[in-house]
């Protein structure tokens, strides 16, 4: 078996995906027969991609950055020349991969990121949720046009697909009209070193940060489908006397279209004790989750849902939405609430900071809950379907039928 997975994902700024992708990576290599797993890029093409992920944040415009005609025209004009070098970036990719492929003869080629690049090797893809098909308007217009042109297109290369959830594969099955055997489920794992950590290690990091003692937390890049602008408003009508003693930690970057959130931002929400971090370095997410209140997740749709399983590891409390794959994950053990329901909200976030033992409870046999989902089993299973694949034996399963 030789197979090669693509890590483009992993680059740079890391989201749910380039998460997957790192820690899929590492468990693969740590299982599978030594030579037998093989990353690209490697050498030098991934070294320029990595740099070229690091500085795109830099190169993008900023919500609410921009005032005026000539900063909105300039902004506008940096964000396509950023496309276009993407575009261009892509190309040269594409072309590189085939070439690759060629020389080595890889039995199998997993994609963890949707669109399988072009080649001759069967192919894996990963498919994480179908929001962009879904849902277009939560997603930039270029990026819902690379879909139109390429994900049909990479379906139908993908000898097989890896769902994250169960609810995900039924949502791939139902609405790709893809045959039930063609699709397994992996779940998604708790990165390693979330936990319960001591408070001195907590609070050491929270002063190297800069951040108060106390706080709730929101973890993931600002984006419509996460549904922060509802968050910010249902924490903004909270007493002022539970916001002074609570501030609100919006601990991600910003995505596409956020300017509605960015503009709330400035002008109502950081007045009433919301304070933006930006995007949480991998050393401290586990203090910081450590430190929170309760981790809020409103999202409108998610595919699993990374961050609540990852507090609910350090211990934590959460209050998440019932949104997609969240029902799945957490529904037995947590009260799930509207995503569009902001009194709800505000009334959960009120009962939280003010009910002592209600918060207890919500942390209850919560590490127990996570701690079924590990990056070795996710491995494991991946490792599962390559084998079937590649014509091994796995003990009489076959890709798909595992997970249903």
């Amino acid at each position: 078996m030789h197979v090669v997975v693509n890590r483009l994902a992993a680059l740079g700024q890391k989201t749910g995906i380039g998460h997957y992708t790192t820690q899929l990576l590492r468990c693969l290599q740590e299982q599978a027969p030594a030579g037998a797993i093989e990353e690209f890029p490697r050498g030098w093409v991934g070294r320029v991609r990595e740099a070229a992920a690091a500085a795109r944040p830099r190169l993008e415009a900023r919500p609410g950055a921009a005032s005026g005609h000539r900063r909105g025209l300039l902004a506008s004009l940096r964000n396509g020349a950023v496309d276009g070098l993407r575009r261009a970036g892509r190309a040269f990719i594409a072309g590189y991969f085939r070439a690759v492929c060629a020389r080595n003869r890889y039995d199998l080629y997993h994609d963890p990121n949707f669109i399988p690049l072009p080649c001759d090797c069967p192919t894996v893809t990963t498919i994480c949720d179908l929001s962009v098909l879904l849902y277009p308007e939560w997603h930039p217009a270029d990026r819902v046009a690379h879909f139109e042109r390429h994900f049909r297109r990479g379906l139908a290369r993908s000898t097989h697909l890896l769902a994250i959830s169960d609810w995900g594969r039924q949502e791939i099955i139902r609405t790709l009209n893809v045959p039930p055997e063609r699709v397994t489920r992996t779940y998604m794992g708790i990165r390693p070193g979330l936990g319960p950590l001591p408070r001195e290690q907590v609070e050491r990091v929270l002063r190297q940060l800069g951040l108060p003692e106390r706080y709730v937390l929101y973890l993931g890049t600002i984006e419509p489908r996460k549904n922060v602008l509802l968050l910010l408003r249902a924490y903004c009508s909270l007493p002022a006397a539970l916001r002074d003693r609570w501030p609100l930690l919006l601990a991600g970057g910003w995505g596409w279209n956020s300017a509605d959130v960015a503009e709330y931002l400035h002008d109502e929400a950081r007045h009433r004790g919301v304070i933006h971090l930006g995007y949480l370095a991998e050393e401290h997410v586990a203090a910081v989750y450590n430190g929170a209140r309760v981790l809020v997740y409103p999202s409108l749709y998610e595919g699993f849902g990374l961050p609540p399983l990852e507090m609910l590891a350090c211990g934590g409390a959460v209050l998440a939405s019932s949104a997609g794959s969240l029902v799945e994950l957490l529904g037995g053990r947590l009260p799930l609430l509207q995503p569009h329901d902001a009194d709800a909200w505000r009334a959960a976030l009120a009962r939280v900071l003010g009910d002592d033992d209600w918060w207890g409870s919500l942390r209850q046999g919560v590490c127990e809950v996570a701690r079924p989902f590990t990056w070795d089993r996710c491995a494991a299973d991946t490792l599962r379907v390559y084998r079937a694949l590649c014509g091994e034996d796995v003990g009489g399963e076959s890709p798909g039928r595992r997970a249903a």
